[in-house]
């Protein structure tokens, strides 16, 4: 009796030789199609189902196996309180998650921070289809046909997983992947569509979810119709194939996988992928050995050793944009020593690294500062939030899955680019508050903003009797909620200066910063203090909105 998930690794197995005999899949003279194992019902052994040499299924290396060392729950513990809390933003930031400043804080303490975040991605929480039901429901969000809805609701996902979990971390390993060069669905073009930005982030996250390894992904990825809508000739895609993936842009190659994809081609007419039977019957010299026709082609370049060499260096180059040339070869170099075969082996193995959460520096991007933001402020959305966040994506040249080559800077940092990045911060997420009264009204336009929880008493030590004491530490909270630091005499000092005044009973002027004001109707005065303070967060947000530090990963400082 098979188990539903080997049944569904079956499945993909047999539709992949559906698809392969469509492709003319069969003309290679180097291995025959076939399974290493001949009992495949066996759940032990799926992981070494294969097709002319190219493994399916691959499990991830264990932490222990990284060979780029990895920051470990024992160095977590040795920095300081501020650099902890600065450690932990970096990696959760990255990876689009974020806790509100006190849950944070019980995790650092626990000692146990960095192993704990890496099993809770090794667990399965999300009630996959409670979230999609949820982001899909018109009263809820925005459902609008002409503006790219398919990656609005890949936005929505993240904004609505609860829990940092496998299937949190699968969307995001498809997210970067669709944001590189290598699987950008690229909607800019004439010839893709918006189904395209589906097909591809999904596929990814569907084979991520029954152990595809990394090489069978990109194999079917770059068989697909989505990927020929983008390099449409055989010697367009043969020529990006090669330069994406083995970083080959030896002119001398590309004849010879133009003539391998000789009947592959996009149709103008019917808008789609046509394989035809006029394939190549000569026997071609590529990758170290002999193929003839597409299927050999791809198959042979994702098996080759500069196909793992190809997309480490890519990865690599992502989360490291500020690092040297030389440095960034070392730790690719370090990488490959591990021998992986999963997304996951690369890229958790470079964010949970030492080298990248303690000595790595690189401007945070749109996505990481919006997603980890919204967990930490307690933010509530209206209908359209997420379809302006795309918007502002555009705005900011971040726009995602939209570019041919994928973002060719992560961040751009020309005036006008970072100027709306800014604006978006500062004008959607910091200075709005959500009006409590319009919990369950999505269409309200003052439904969105951050939440009463977020400056609730109860996060800082509001005392009455001591207005400089209650604002020292109202301050250090969001500081430290925000930016994860303390701030600077200066800083106290100058909205010490700001905010309080000498009391006199004959003031006649509502002073919008009294935190303490009096009234003899318990609830005005509830609703005044209230009012007080949010003018003092919308001051402190406003200053930080501006600080370097609130769109940057900086270097730790390590004692």
């Amino acid at each position: 009796m098979f188990t539903p998930h080997v049944l569904l690794k079956l499945i993909s197995i047999f539709l992949l030789s559906l698809f392969l005999s469509n492709c003319g899949g069969g003309g290679s003279n180097n291995a025959s199609s076939t399974s290493n194992n001949q009992n495949a019902g066996d759940s032990s052994s799926i992981y070494d189902v294969a097709y002319k040499g190219l493994t399916f299924y691959h499990q991830n290396i264990p932490t222990s196996e990284y060979t780029l060392p990895p920051l470990s729950d024992a160095k977590f513990n040795t920095l300081s309180e501020n650099n902890k809390r600065l450690v932990a933003d970096k990696l959760l930031s990255t990876l689009f998650f974020g806790y509100p400043l006190k849950t944070l804080q019980e995790k650092i303490d626990s000692g146990t921070f960095i192993s704990s975040i890496l099993s809770a991605l090794d667990e399965e929480k999300t009630d996959k289809a409670w979230l999609e039901a949820y982001i899909l429901d018109e009263n809820i969000f925005d459902q609008i046909n002409y503006n790219e809805q398919e990656g609005v609701d890949i936005l929505s996902r993240f904004y609505m997983m609860k829990n940092l979990d496998k299937y949190f971390l699968h969307n995001w390993t498809a997210y970067i992947l669709t944001q590189t060069i290598m699987f950008s669905p690229a909607y800019e073009l004439d010839t893709t569509h918006d189904a395209n930005i589906e097909n591809v982030y999904s596929r990814i996250v569907s084979m991520l979810n029954v152990d595809s390894g990394m090489r069978y992904i990109t194999y079917v990825h770059m068989m697909s119709e989505d990927n020929w809508r983008r390099f449409r000739s055989p010697e367009d895609n043969g020529r990006e194939m090669l330069e994406l993936f083995h970083l080959d842009e030896n002119d001398l190659h590309v004849p010879i996988a133009g003539k391998a994809l000789q009947n592959w081609r996009l149709d103008s007419g019917g808008d789609t992928l046509i394989v035809g039977l006029n394939q190549n019957t000569k026997p071609l010299t590529l990758f170290n050995t002999t193929i003839y026709n597409g299927d050999d082609f791809y198959r042979e370049l994702v098996k080759s050793p500069l196909f793992i060499k190809g997309i480490t260096t890519r990865l690599v180059n992502y989360f490291f944009p500020e690092e040297s040339t030389n440095k960034k070869s070392k730790i690719t170099t370090s990488i490959l020593e591990s021998n992986p075969e999963t997304w996951q082996d690369i890229m958790l193995q470079i964010v949970f690294s030492s080298e990248y959460l303690l000595h790595s520096s690189r401007v945070k991007s749109a996505e990481e500062l919006f997603f980890s933001l919204s967990r930490k402020i307690d933010f509530k959305h209206k209908k359209n939030t997420l379809h302006e966040f795309k918007n502002a994506l555009e705005e900011m040249h971040q726009a995602s899955m939209k570019y041919k080559l994928g973002k060719y800077s992560q961040v751009p940092l020309d005036t006008l680019s970072f100027s709306n990045y800014h604006k978006y911060i500062r004008e959607r997420i910091f200075l709005r508050k959500s009006n409590p009264l319009k919990e369950n009204e999505y269409d309200a336009w003052d439904r969105q903003g951050w939440g009463e929880a977020f400056v609730a008493n109860e996060m800082f030590n509001f005392n009455e009797s001591n207005i400089t004491n209650t604002l020292e530490s109202f301050v250090t909270y969001l500081f430290n909620t925000i930016i994860s630091r303390n701030p600077t005499r200066e800083e106290l000092k100058l909205f010490h200066e700001h905010v309080t005044f000498v009391r006199n009973d004959t003031l006649r002027f509502d002073y919008p910063f009294d935190i303490f004001r009096k009234n003899d109707d318990p609830q005005k005065q509830k609703e005044q203090r209230e009012s007080s303070k949010r003018s003092i967060t919308y001051l402190i947000l406003d200053y930080l909105s501006r600080l370097t530090e609130t769109y940057t990963y900086t270097y730790t400082k390590v004692q």
